[in-house]
This record gives structure tokens, C-alpha cells and sequence, in this order.
């Protein structure tokens, strides 16, 4: 884990795109998360403009545990093909919601001097607002890509209910912005 940042004075604000747990489990046929094709399209346009602007795509990719679908190496683990990681892409591994919490994405943002992240990904309740919320803790900047995150229906909400909750919530203290409009 890194400490708080301040990225006034002298310091650049770069950007990273961080594509959270875009894994194979979460977009199988009959178990993916709200609009899972669409969600594929537009990360895969999103991280398609930050690699044309040579801002970094760091994917991060939960590891879980025995007989879970994204148990570590099964076929639900893997990054979905649509928008697997190219050459040059930094891919994080996480045991737990929060994309920090004992892995290396703090030391790798402070290598490049990152000072904004741009989040996109899966699942809205649990690994998106997780990670938002120590990566403002932390002092970063946050574009949360409106329209590109998402999760399952609970028993109480619908996923559109749950996306739309946690739009509003995050947007206290991030930018929420749609997909078209995220600048780089």
C-alpha cells in the first residue's frame, strides 16, 4: 500500500486506465453481470483511446479461491479475449475487492508519476467502489467511466439500480463520466 499523494507543485497529474476484474466468469452465457457485450465494447474503446494517447492500461485481475469462478489459472479467471491485455499493458493481481490492498498497483502508479485514474470494470458494489474509494483516501484523482462498470442483480436491486446508486455515491468525490465524453 502507498501513502496519501500530493500531486500539487511541480508534479504532472498522468493518468493510468484501470480495467478491473474483466474476467471470462463474469460475462458467461447465462450468469454476466448487466449488459455484459456492451460493457465489453466500451472498455474495449476506452482502453483502445488511452493506448492511441499512450496513457497505461493497467488491468487488474481477481485471483480467487478454490471452486470459485475466477479460481487462479481455471477458464473464468482468465481476461476476457475482447479486451485482453496487449504488449506494454501492466496486469495486477488481487485476492480482495480493493485493487490496493497487498498488491503492487500503488508502487507501479508512483513509478509513473500517476496522479488520475480512470476506472472501468466489474463488479460496481463490491471491486469498483472499493478500489475508488482508497484510491481517493489516497489522494488520486478518479474518472469513474459512467457506463462502463456493472454487476448482478442482488435480491433487493436490480444491477441497474445498483450501477445507477453507486453513480450517484461515487460521484461525491469522483468524476462520473460516460464513456464518449472521458478525456485522456
Amino acid at each position: 500500500m502507498g501513502g496519501v499523494h500530493n500531486f500539487q507543485g511541480s508534479l504532472p497529474m498522468k493518468s493510468a486506465l484501470l480495467v478491473i476484474d474483466a474476467q471470462v466468469n463474469m460475462f458467461e452465457t447465462g450468469m454476466s453481470v448487466r449488459n455484459g457485450h456492451q460493457l465489453l465494447d466500451t472498455i474495449s474503446r476506452v482502453t483502445t483511446q488511452a493506448r492511441d494517447v499512450q496513457i497505461p492500461v493497467i488491468y487488474v485481475q481477481h485471483n480467487g479461491k478454490p471452486g470459485d469462478p475466477d479460481e487462479t489459472d481455471s477458464p473464468g479467471w482468465h481476461i476476457h479475449e475482447r479486451v485482453s491485455p496487449r504488449e506494454g499493458d501492466i496486469v495486477v493481481q488481487k485476492r480482495t475487492p480493493d485493487a490496493f490492498y497487498e498488491t503492487q498497483l500503488a508502487s507501479i502508479l508512483n513509478e509513473k508519476e500517476i496522479g488520475r485514474l480512470i476506472i472501468t470494470g466489474v463488479q460496481t458494489e463490491n471491486c469498483i467502489s472499493s478500489t475508488c474509494h482508497h484510491a481517493r483516501i489516497a489522494g488520486y484523482s478518479i474518472t469513474l467511466v459512467k457506463d462502463g462498470h456493472s454487476t448482478f442483480d442482488s435480491d433487493v436491486l436490480t444491477a441497474e439500480q445498483i450501477i445507477a446508486h453507486y453513480n450517484d455515491i461515487l460521484g461525491d468525490f469522483a468524476d462520473v463520466t460516460p464513456a464518449g465524453q472521458v478525456r485522456f
